[in-house]
This record gives C-alpha cells, sequence and structure tokens, in this order.
C-alpha cells in the first residue's frame, strides 16, 4: 500500500488559518494525505517565544511537503533588534531547509484583467516566471547598529550564483519546451553600482554558455522595475538575488490585479521538501471575517501537487477549477472592480470544490 504523502502545514497568523483551513477541504477532495499541523510565525512567538521552533523546523525536514499560510502583523511589530520577529520563522525555513529557490509564476487570468491596474493590452499575454535567490543576500548578511549608525551586508559566493541561475534557465528551458517561442533568461542586478552584482553578472553570463538555446540578457534593477509595468508580456523568466526579487516578484503579483491570485514555490536539493505558499501577506485588517481569497493558496497547494509531490493531474485540476469558477464571475472583494457582487472565504471555497467534483 502506498503511503499517503505527509504535508507539515503552517496556517501562521492573520487570514493564515482562514485560507489553510480552506485549502485542507480542497485537499481532502483529491485524496488521502497525512496532515500535520504545526504554530510558525506570530503564533509561535506567543506560544514558544520564537518563531520557529526546532522541533517544528525538524518536522518540516521530514516531510514530503510544506504548506504554508501567512505570518507575521503589527502586534509583533518592534524597532528592538533583539525582539523575535515572525518572519525569523520563514527565514529560518528557508535556511534549515536548505531552499535556495523562489519559483513565483505570473500569468493574468482572463477572467481578471478588469481587476489589474494596468490596460488590458498592456498585460495581454503575460506569462513569466521570478526566480528569485533565497538563502544569500543582504537579508543572512551581517547586520547590526553601533551608535548612531546601522549596516546590513550583502554577500554572495559563485557557488550561491551559480546554483540560482542554473535554476532559472533550466526553468526557461521547461516551459519553452511546453509553450510556443523562445526560452529566455532576464537576469536583474544593480552591476553600475555594486560588487556582489558585478559578480552576480559575470557568473550568469558564463552559466548561459551551458545553456546555447536559452537567449540571454541583462536589465538593471531599476529598469526591470520600470520594464515590468510597461511591457510585462515580454518577459520569459527572471531570475535575481533575494532583496531584488523580493521587491520586482511583488510588483509583477499586481499585474494580476491582486496579491491574493499568486501561489511560489521555494525548492532545494533534488529530493528535499519545498515550501509552498501563497505570496499575499496575513492580512490582519480583515482576520476573522471570512472575506480573504483563498486562491492564491490553492493555486500554492497545485504548485505542491506538481513540484513537491510529483502529482501534476490533480495540480490541473485545481488550476482548471479556479479558472473555471473566475470565469463564471465569482469574486472575493479583493478581486472586485465596482459595481461587481462578491463572494466569501466560504463560498469560493465552495465553488472550487464543485468545479473539482464537476
Amino acid at each position: 500500500m502506498t503511503p499517503r504523502p505527509r504535508i507539515v502545514v503552517l496556517p501562521g497568523d492573520g487570514i493564515g488559518p482562514e485560507i489553510v483551513a480552506a485549502a485542507r477541504r480542497l485537499l481532502e477532495e483529491l485524496g488521502e494525505f497525512e496532515l500535520d499541523e504545526r504554530p510558525m510565525g506570530g503564533c509561535s512567538i506567543d506560544a514558544h517565544g520564537v518563531a520557529l521552533t526546532d522541533e517544528v523546523l525538524d518536522a518540516c525536514r521530514g516531510a514530503d511537503a510544506v504548506l504554508l499560510g501567512a505570518v507575521g502583523g503589527p502586534r509583533w511589530d518592534s524597532t528592538d533588534p533583539d525582539a523575535p520577529r515572525p518572519e525569523q520563522g520563514l527565514l529560518g525555513l528557508r535556511k534549515g531547509m536548505g531552499l535556495y529557490a523562489n519559483l513565483r509564476p505570473v500569468r493574468p487570468s482572463p477572467a481578471l484583467v478588469g481587476s489589474s491596474p494596468l490596460r488590458e493590452e498592456r498585460i495581454a499575454g503575460t506569462d513569466l516566471l521570478v526566480v528569485r535567490e533565497l538563502t544569500g543576500g543582504i537579508y543572512f548578511g551581517d547586520s547590526g547598529r553601533t551608535g548612531d549608525r546601522a549596516h546590513d551586508t550583502c554577500e554572495y559566493s559563485v557557488a550561491e550564483v551559480e546554483r540560482i541561475a542554473r535554476t532559472g534557465f533550466e526553468a526557461a528551458r521547461r516551459r519553452a519546451g511546453s509553450a510556443a517561442g523562445e526560452a529566455r533568461v532576464t537576469s536583474v542586478d544593480k552591476a553600475n553600482v555594486l560588487e556582489t552584482s558585478r559578480l552576480w553578472r559575470e557568473v550568469v553570463t558564463g552559466v548561459a554558455a551551458d545553456f546555447p538555446d536559452v537567449a540571454l540578457d541583462h536589465l538593471l534593477v531599476d529598469n526591470a522595475a520600470m520594464q515590468l509595468v510597461s511591457r510585462p508580456a515580454d518577459f520569459d523568466v527572471i531570475v535575481t538575488e533575494n532583496l531584488f526579487g523580493d521587491i520586482l516578484s511583488d510588483e509583477s503579483a499586481m499585474l494580476t490585479g491582486s496579491l491574493g491570485m499568486l501561489p511560489s514555490a521555494s525548492l532545494g536539493a533534488e529530493g528535499a521538501p519545498g515550501l509552498f505558499e501563497p505570496v499575499h501577506g496575513s492580512a490582519p485588517d480583515i482576520a476573522g471575517q471570512g472575506v480573504a481569497n483563498p486562491l492564491a493558496t490553492f493555486l500554492s497547494a497545485a504548485m505542491m501537487l506538481r513540484h513537491g509531490l510529483g502529482r501534476p493531474e490533480d495540480a490541473m485540476r485545481i488550476e482548471t477549477a479556479v479558472d473555471a469558477v473566475l470565469t463564471r464571475g465569482l469574486r472575493t472583494p479583493d478581486l472586485a472592480v465596482a459595481g461587481e457582487e462578491t463572494v466569501g472565504t466560504r463560498e469560493m471555497t465552495e465553488a472550487v470544490i464543485a468545479e473539482l467534483s464537476a
């Protein structure tokens, strides 16, 4: 008998428990899974004094995949550098699980073009993937304060850059294999100012030699931010470092009209468990109101099934069901434009589950 896939579930804070509960219902419609729910983030700070306990990290390392809701909120905000912060749990997971690549697909649904802040003709045909390095850069460098000065150090090694560059080129090659069009990687840096970016550009250019079927171009990060809103359909795969990737992936998310629509996958070495989570935050202002959009979490579950559990057919079922529900006109408040009626988390969940059974 095939063992049930073991998924560690981290609901987190704010709307996290609501959207993760909805995703659990969805997974139950697709098969049998061993779901192990654990605290992480602000709720873990309240219970244990730290955002991520060793016990939870060990459980995540031993799972087949990890599904995360969202972490953080103003109740844990502090300027005290020694105070525990929910985001430390997320950074700790990435480092402790060896997750070095974050994949964020951006493909606006045709049913939601009216929700985007950009004109329809500008976003038409957009289908891009942001590949962000997760374990290096300024987020993991030395930081501190001395008197009236503070510092945050950005460092990258050749090995770190080469690893994420290969992930980006391999992703572009796979995408070209499943769709018409030239495979292309856009590497984003700040090589006109930063030494780490000059190293980045040199290494990425070297890796490109191993992928002659994939075109490469380089963009400075400020130019890339501008081009993302002026010609998003011209991008294929964007590969970049930790800080730039954090910013550009959220900017890319708004092409869809809402952060509530975008999933992400954080992956490590072959065969290691991945972390799957929606791009949006914990939205504490709407927590408990039953209006949170669960679709990004559903699509994150689809990425988990495809990239983490080897079940691409089930992943496609979720994606098809989400598209069908949106085409029917169902909208949570974050997706609605003026005059459109809205549904809550429960109604949207039930609609997607009904499509799975149709």
